[in-house]
């Protein structure tokens, strides 16, 4: 009897495990893919809280760590066939070329920002205004005039009619920052919102005319998204009034 009990115990929990095994498999089908995030330097933070919120309204939806960058390095790596579902840049200059690569639908502007000239805590040099930092004393950052937070300091300067040498000039916004911040420059134009994220070694000044020259931030949903769908579920909630609370903690102004 034992030789006959035997095997049929074994294969009981052959099948037992079998249907555990099978429930397990659709549990990880049911997971979305990963959503892939490309989104501007001056957004970090502001879209990791987004990435949260929007995971704990959508459980099987995760998104993958957020790319982070400036809008024309990231530009050129959606052209160039980068697998990404969504896209959020800081103008809309820096979205046209995706858009005209067929890369990218028309964006909708979820954000806009504007700039502020970054001092030491303190502010050491006694800076008031953009024409201060014409002052060749002075090491000045600025960002590179093809991304979005270089083209905004260039028209605020011509504006206000002050020339500036920049010592250098950064591939994104997160860059100035950080040399002003670190001591490698005295003063840089960056965002407000990147001063109201920034550590209290770092002062704010707001220039003449920052009203006038405003960012507006663009978000749209890749052609070729991996997970369309949940691409747009999260746009959507980005533009929702849950997701401008969370820009707006940040720093971000309503479009």
């Amino acid at each position: 009897m034992r030789r006959t009990v035997v095997p049929f115990a074994i294969a009981a929990v052959v099948v037992a495990l079998a249907g555990c095994s099978g429930t397990a498999a659709d549990q990880a089908t049911s997971q979305d893919p990963p959503l892939i995030v490309f989104a501007a330097a001056s957004l970090h933070g502001a879209f990791d809280d987004l990435a949260d919120a929007f995971t704990a309204e959508h459980p099987s939806s995760a998104v993958a760590p957020v790319r982070y960058d400036g809008s024309q390095a990231l530009a050129a790596q959606v052209i160039d066939g980068a697998d990404v579902d969504v896209i959020a840049f800081a103008n809309e200059k820096s979205l046209a070329p995706v858009v005209e690569a067929g890369r990218a639908a028309d964006g909708e502007i979820f954000a806009t920002n504007t700039l502020r000239i970054a001092v030491a805590s303190g502010n050491p040099h006694r800076i008031a205004d953009l024409d201060d930092l014409a002052d060749p004393s002075l090491a000045v950052v600025l960002c590179s005039p093809e991304v979005p937070c270089g083209s905004a300091a260039q028209k605020l300067l011509e504006r206000a009619d002050v020339s500036v040498t920049p010592v250098s000039e950064e591939t994104n916004v997160t860059s100035v920052l950080t040399r002003v911040a670190d001591g490698e420059a005295d003063a840089g134009l960056v965002y407000a919102t990147d001063i109201a994220a920034s550590a209290p070694d770092v002062d704010g000044i707001v220039p003449t005319g920052a009203d006038a020259v405003v960012n507006r931030y663009p978000i749209a949903v890749a052609e070729s998204a991996p997970s369309p769908e949940i691409a747009r579920a999260f746009v959507d909630f980005v533009l929702s009034d849950a997701g401008q609370s969370i820009l707006a903690a940040h720093g971000f102004e309503s479009p």
